[in-house]
């Protein structure tokens, strides 16, 4: 059933053009004609990079609503460019991962995503933003941003999920780099790790349940450390974690935070909602309250 003319305003839709889900883009677009609105902004981008300059001139067209078509990073660069504008977000889930859609409630299904783009509930949540940049999902510093870089878009094309698994494994025997962080201003941790991480949702890369008690609205980012080596060591890390008993693992540390910052004793690459970004030596993290207007089931 058609909605009332002029129902849902003015649309925008942010789409990766590699991405696919049901019956593509075109049956996207009949879906959205399907809601009555009144003007739509139609853009598509080769790479999320390009998204953020599509974002900010469909907000400048008036734009009521924007839906996200790709995967998690197509996600992080629209809820960026978004970010305080009070613009609700619809997301599309049609990437590899779909951690933000995930731990969100909303399925890998094109006509039911769209109705709820529509017609969901408007949640408020937070975002984080490391080194000036927003994240929704997560960001991380080591084992799992070189796990991330290694899956490049031709492996995770191919192999779809698989492809975290099966860089993972080649970066499990990967050294240990000195760290020194502060949570909100206080000396946390000072020693040799793998892997940090800023948690705004309890579900991350590769399906794990790294943070138990994490919430997006709650005003926090959970942060984790893992001083984990080898096989052995990670076996055990992974298994607490598939029991939801990360906090118990010898080789873990957690705690929640405002502000973090982070000094590294060796360069190392960072990424946020599963893409690699460049290698850095400090880690400036902060939750931002609200930032972003989501439609949710």
């Amino acid at each position: 059933m058609l909605r009332q003319a002029g129902g849902a305003g003015t649309v925008a839709v942010i789409a990766h053009r590699r991405k696919t889900l049901g019956g593509g883009l075109d049956e996207l677009r009949r879906l959205v004609a399907d809601e009555g609105v009144d003007k739509l902004l139609w853009y598509e981008v080769p790479k999320s990079k390009k998204a953020p300059k599509q974002v900010r001139k469909a907000l400048k067209e008036g734009a009521e609503l924007v839906l996200v078509w790709g995967g998690d990073g197509m996600v992080q660069r629209c809820v960026d460019a978004l970010a305080g504008s009070g613009v609700p977000v619809g997301i599309i889930p049609a990437g590899t991962a779909n951690l933000f859609a995930q731990n969100l409630g909303v399925p890998e299904d094109l006509p039911k995503a769209v109705r709820i783009a529509f017609g969901g509930k408007e949640r408020k949540l937070d975002l984080g933003r490391v080194n000036g940049e927003h994240f929704a999902v997560m960001a991380g510093v080591g084992f799992d941003a070189e796990m991330i870089k290694d899956a490049d878009r031709g492996l995770k094309d191919r192999l779809g999920r698989v492809a975290y698994l099966w860089t993972g494994l080649r970066h499990i025997r990967g050294d240990l780099v000195s760290m020194t962080v502060k949570i909100d201003g206080v000396p946390w941790f000072e020693g040799e790790a793998s892997c940090l991480l800023f948690g705004n949702v309890g579900t991350i890369t590769g399906g794990i349940e790294a943070f138990d008690d994490a919430r997006p609205d709650d005003g926090w980012l959970e942060v984790g450390v893992t001083t984990a080596k080898g096989p052995v060591q990670w076996a055990r890390v992974l298994g607490r974690m598939s029991a939801g008993r990360s906090d118990e693992s010898p080789f873990v540390r957690m705690t929640r935070a405002r502000k973090v910052t982070v000094r590294l004793g060796a360069p190392m690459t960072y990424e946020l909602d599963g893409g690699a970004k460049g290698t850095v030596t400090r880690l400036k993290a902060k939750v931002v309250p609200g930032g972003i207007t989501v439609r949710v089931p």
